[in-house]
């Protein structure tokens, strides 16, 4: 797949194969800065002038990249002298650079819709802050200087590795996943597995569960994204099963406020010695019996707003697993992740998936005996 491609994507199976991608993108990126009052904003569908002649873009612009902005977002920008095509993980930065929004605005014809961004962005001195990649405009910031701060991936990724090497000795880069909108990766520590999941490991055992708690390991999952998706964070997982289990502990730095790669790096200590504090809340779970457990499950979905039909596929499955009666937070709470999988099984984009994941994280900290009731509940 080309990677002007809106709908690029690539993944990585080993660190150093991912950590050469983004040097090369940090190198090839380009980071403009400009009033927003200097931004036009030009039709390009396959009804406009522009479709037809490549010429009229900066150099190196392909034919491809126009194609595939016709077909998708159909906006290009001007800025000075240049014009480049926009993706589709601009269109959120670019209303707010003209502080616009609406449900209204994409059911506009292209026309229409860079008259009214023109309108809107020529009232307005404040700076703008472009990044140009693989051809097209991916972003267009606020560039005022105590706003959006640049976190290169690959320094994120040379400083979460010389974290891992001091911490976790044998740490293993399990994958990588990268494409306009964000990049994330996950690593495992097996040979931390004892000194952080010992007790909780044990206590599976004692409760039967002998299987779940051999196949248990630590690890994290980083995130980040330059185009205005998610912060620089990394968060505490428990790996080996089908699907990596967030279990709530978070570190996160925005990408605004003047701040550097060192803060990310200072932010990262304060993860690792919440780890355990995480596993521990986790164990806390098989302490507590449910009388009601397919309501109480059915409760949490509806209230962290997770995907109806996979909610309701794996409510279904956790039904006729378990057997009736009662069970413990810990059966749902596992139960859960189905959801995830489920997603993955049916084609969601990452972002959706990872943004369900965090909300389900939640589960750890409410207080279950709200959602264990008797009385049925409809999603």
């Amino acid at each position: 797949m080309l990677t002007c491609k809106d709908n690029y994507t690539t993944t990585f199976s080993s660190f150093d194969e991912m950590l050469r991608y983004h040097e090369c993108l940090t190198k090839e990126s380009v980071w403009r800065r400009c009033k927003v009052k200097e931004l036009h904003v030009e039709p390009l569908d396959t009804t406009s002038v522009l479709f037809g002649d490549p010429t009229a873009f900066v150099s190196g612009t392909s034919e491809e990249a126009i194609a595939d902005t016709a077909e998708n977002l159909g906006l290009a920008l001007r800025v000075g002298g240049d014009l480049f095509p926009v993706r589709t993980t601009a269109y959120k930065t670019l209303l707010d650079r003209a502080k616009i929004s609406g449900t209204a605005l994409p059911k506009l014809k292209r026309k229409e819709l860079a008259d009214v961004l023109n309108a809107c962005l020529a009232v307005h001195s404040s700076d703008a802050l472009l990044l140009v990649r693989d051809e097209k405009v991916s972003a267009t910031h606020s560039g005022d200087t105590k706003d959006y701060s640049v976190l290169p991936i690959d320094e994120l990724l040379h400083t979460l590795e010389k974290k891992m090497d001091a911490r976790f000795p044998g740490y293993h880069f399990e994958n990588g996943y990268s494409d306009h909108a964000f990049t994330s990766a996950c690593w495992t520590f097996p040979g931390q597995k004892e000194d952080m999941l010992g007790t909780y490991a044990k206590t599976l055992a004692a409760k039967g569960k002998k299987t779940m708690a051999s196949k248990l390991v630590p690890g994290i999952r980083f995130l980040t994204s330059d185009t205005g998706v998610a912060s620089a964070k990394v968060s505490a997982m428990l790996m080996g099963t089908q699907y990596p289990i967030h279990i709530g502990s978070c570190i996160s730095v925005d990408h605004r406020l003047q701040k550097k790669v060192c803060d990310f790096e200072k932010e990262l200590d304060q993860l690792f010695a919440q780890f355990c504090d995480s596993v521990a809340r986790l164990q806390t779970l098989l302490e507590i019996e449910l009388q009601y457990p397919v309501n109480a499950m059915t409760r949490i979905c509806k209230k962290f707003s997770l995907p109806k039909k996979e909610a309701l596929e794996a409510i279904a499955m956790f039904e006729v697993s378990y057997g009736g009666g009662t069970a413990t937070a810990h059966d749902v709470f596992m139960a859960l992740q189905e959801i995830p999988w489920l997603m993955k099984s049916n084609h969601y984009p990452e972002a959706k998936m990872l943004a369900v994941e965090e909300n389900m994280a939640r589960a750890l900290t409410i207080r279950w005996s709200d959602f264990d009731l008797a009385k049925a509940v409809n999603y």
